[in-house]
């Protein structure tokens, strides 16, 4: 990883996470150059570049160049019926996303990763934050770790697109894992997922999806999660980026949560997202 890295002008947010990727058109990019983004994005976790030129075509591409896309999502459809990899978070359209969450983690298999470009901005308000999942887990206390560490949580979907498939969707989402979703059924996580690349260990519960912890009374899942939420999204263990056209974000989905800010109005802002097919999360326990 370390050979690959040392070729990308990095600007580091912080110590541990986050950085600004200089010197790379992400259009023309060479093979090496993708290596080595591909190896930072497990290392810094979330990447920015500036003054690209991608259209839907061309994040398509990079996405295929960096991994395996799935579908825009599993119950929304594609931008249009070219790009069905492409999901367009419009917020004319419902397309928020002000509360913290890790993507598509109600399904079996979430994402690896995804790339965001911006489309059309307001102009103030919009920016995006990310939180580090792992630095999180590393930076609380070994008794909670001890305790969270054999925890399983439930992820449901249903509470946030369940209506969204059964009524704009007919009950007929997209291709996800191999199969076409007409349900969202619950699904179980360990609540501390072990990086199948690095081996390091990080939150995975989020406030977005999942909805309680298994084998405990509802009020101890209630506060263990608080706790978790609390201290995931404490300003240390997060960068807070400032759009603008031209922007593209690149994020490593099993190591982060994130958060777009709705504070425009009643101004437009579109974003174009693609993600990467991922794997089943391992706990400790199981990894």
């Amino acid at each position: 990883m370390t050979a690959a890295i040392v070729d990308l002008q990095l600007e580091q947010l912080g110590p541990h996470f986050g950085s600004i990727v200089h010197g790379v058109d992400l259009a023309t990019a060479t093979d090496e150059q993708v290596a080595a983004v591909r190896a930072a994005l497990v290392d810094r976790k979330v990447l920015f570049f500036r003054d690209q030129s991608l259209d839907d075509d061309g994040q398509v591409t990079l996405g295929r160049r960096i991994g395996e896309l799935t579908a825009s999502h599993p119950v929304v459809g594609g931008v249009d019926a070219a790009h069905p990899e492409v999901y367009a978070l419009d917020s004319t359209d419902n397309g928020f996303a002000d509360v913290w969450h890790t993507d598509v983690t109600f399904m079996r298999r979430p994402p690896l990763g995804s790339i965001l470009r911006s489309v059309t901005l307001p102009p103030s308000g919009g920016d995006t934050n990310w939180a580090d999942a792992q630095l999180a887990y590393e930076s609380l206390s070994p008794g909670v770790r001890h305790l969270v560490d054999g925890l399983t949580a439930v992820h449901d979907g249903a509470r946030e697109f369940g209506y969204y498939l059964a009524q704009r969707r007919g009950g007929q989402g997209n291709e996800w894992d191999g199969e076409i979703v007409t349900r969202l059924d619950p699904v179980e996580h360990p609540v501390i997922r072990v990086h199948p690349e690095t081996g390091r260990r990080g939150i995975f519960v989020n406030p977005g999806f999942t909805s309680h912890i298994v084998g405990v009374s509802e009020f101890e899942s209630r506060a263990i999660l608080d706790l978790l939420y609390a201290h995931l999204t404490k300003p240390e263990h997060i960068v807070r980026h400032r759009w603008r056209l031209g922007d593209v974000a690149m994020w490593d989905n099993r190591s982060t949560a994130h958060y777009a800010n709705r504070d425009y109005g009643t101004d437009r802002r579109v974003m174009h997202r693609i993600t990467l097919r991922g794997d089943i999360p391992a706990g400790p326990a199981r990894a």
